[in-house]
């Protein structure tokens, strides 16, 4: 039994029927990591995951029946893990341990899951490519020499290049969808709450996600199920019972009224993903779907409208980290005034410091209201948008980024066009709603692009058919 060609559903029914043993197949995705630790996804291997197996083992022999019993998981750098380090690939948190579990490592955990490491990141999930971590740039799991996308490259790249059959990632604006389309793996950023916040170190807090990296479709739905549901600790987790995906997987996409976005016509023109996505609407329709335009009028908003939220979010957020409690200290500061500003101007990267400076900018006496407060009410504007929209579709179809994965190096000087890549995919972080990332035809350097599904809110199970549909039945 091959264990690396195994997919996750398939792993957890093999070691549930003692056909592998967690041991086994722990080591073996260890072994990979290590085998391929040029690649830079994983930025530490637990010392005590084999271990975590051996005993997972053990309870198996006695009966125990998780979901996730003796199967290997990395999550994102900025996911807490009591005891061990999260350091949101930043040098002012390299050393910084978590206290305490995010939910989502509890309910893994509690499902038996062997969490085996934690993968790089752009620094605080800042960036597009994972060239903005403190400890070294990720490589792209098909070709080395371009990026990985970002912020959750190492996720992507890990499952991509077999290091685990599933990573966490975190979606602030399409954080997990583009490295998805840039490895060929599949990503969803679930609906605003469906999945609790609670121990993942916050940027934009209003429009961030976790969710699941995978090889394929089911997986992916499999995973979304175990990590969704109502937290006592997140106020903005949904208090609704989270249905099983898997069962609204169909095989059927008859009727299905798939929504071409007319204010995407002219963007897309010209892109190397436009044969892609025109070839995705003309499979759905030849599959019985039924293709309609829609619009979302404010559509070209989405844009300006994250890059005024997020940041300012962010600059709250990263408030804390003041060389006081949470972060290190320069050890050049003389007084309280110089903790803070040599702290902050130490320890915090390029981008992120352009984030705070934007953020400070638009929250700052005077340009509050005619920034901050004028995006929420635009963000609003697009939500009813949004939902006229869904009102004559069941999804939305765009692609998930402008072109296959560059070269590393080509765009880290030029801060505007790296914004450009979230593009396609910051307006189901804008709207609260769900968007899936899967693989969909070549580029020009025969690297993978990717397609997005989107849906109306709390309509993952949709996603899901469609994208499970594309998946069986689409040949390149």
């Amino acid at each position: 039994m091959n264990i690396g060609e195994l997919s996750l559903i398939e792993l957890c029914n093999a070691i549930a029927e003692k056909k592998l043993s967690s041991y086994e197949v722990t080591k073996y995705y260890i072994d990979k990591c290590h085998e391929k630790a040029d690649l830079n996804a994983v930025l530490e291997i637990f010392d005590d995951a084999l271990d975590k197996a051996r005993e997972m083992d053990e309870k198996i022999a006695k009966g125990y029946k998780g979901k996730l019993a003796g199967v290997p998981v990395i999550i994102k750098d900025n996911i807490l893990y009591k005891g061990k380090i999260s350091s949101c690939g930043s040098k002012f948190l390299e050393n910084y341990v978590a206290q305490y579990d995010a939910d989502v490592v509890t309910k893994m955990l509690e499902e038996g899951a062997i969490i085996i490491g934690r993968s790089n990141m752009d620094e605080f999930a800042m960036g597009s490519s994972t060239e903005n971590s403190a400890f070294g740039i990720t490589k792209n799991a098909l070709d080395p020499t371009c990026v990985p996308g970002g912020s959750s490259g190492g996720s992507a790249c890990a499952v991509a290049a077999g290091l685990a059959p599933v990573a966490l990632g975190t979606d602030t604006g399409g954080s997990i969808r583009q490295p998805a389309s840039y490895n060929g793996v599949v990503g969803i950023k679930p609906t605003y709450g469906r999945v609790s916040r609670y121990g993942v170190v916050a940027y934009a807090s209003s429009i961030e996600q976790v969710g699941p990296i995978t090889k394929n479709v089911k997986d992916n739905a499999y995973m979304l199920k175990i990590l969704s549901g109502e937290s006592q600790h997140d106020e903005t987790s949904l208090k609704i019972e989270t249905p099983n995906y898997l069962e609204q997987i169909t095989g059927n996409i008859k009727n299905l009224r798939v929504g071409v976005l007319k204010e995407i016509e002219e963007a897309v023109k010209g892109l190397e993903t436009e044969i892609s996505y025109r070839n995705a609407i003309d499979f759905l329709k030849k599959n019985g779907a039924i293709i309609k335009e829609i619009s979302i009028p404010d559509f070209k908003l989405t844009l300006p409208c994250y890059y005024i939220i997020a940041p300012a979010e962010a600059t709250s957020n990263l408030g804390r980290f003041d060389g006081i409690k949470y972060s290190r200290r320069s050890t050049e500061a003389k007084d309280v005034y110089e903790i803070y500003k040599k702290s902050r101007s130490e320890g915090f990267g390029k981008e992120v410091k352009r984030r705070i400076m934007l953020g400070n900018f638009v929250l700052s006496s005077g340009y509050f209201d005619a920034y901050y407060n004028k995006a929420k009410k635009i963000q609003q504007k697009l939500k009813a948008e949004a939902k006229e929209a869904f009102n004559n579709c069941d999804i939305i179809i765009i692609p998930t980024t402008t072109g296959e994965a560059f070269k590393i190096g080509a765009k880290v000087n030029d801060p505007i066009s790296m914004y450009k890549e979230d593009l396609f995919t910051i307006v189901a972080n804008v709207l609260g709603i769900p968007s899936l990332s899967m693989p969909f035809g070549k580029g020009k350097n025969n690297m993978p692009l990717g397609i997005q599904i989107i849906a109306d809110s709390l309509k993952e199970g949709t996603i899901y058919n469609v994208a499970e549909f594309i998946e069986k039945n689409h040949k390149e």
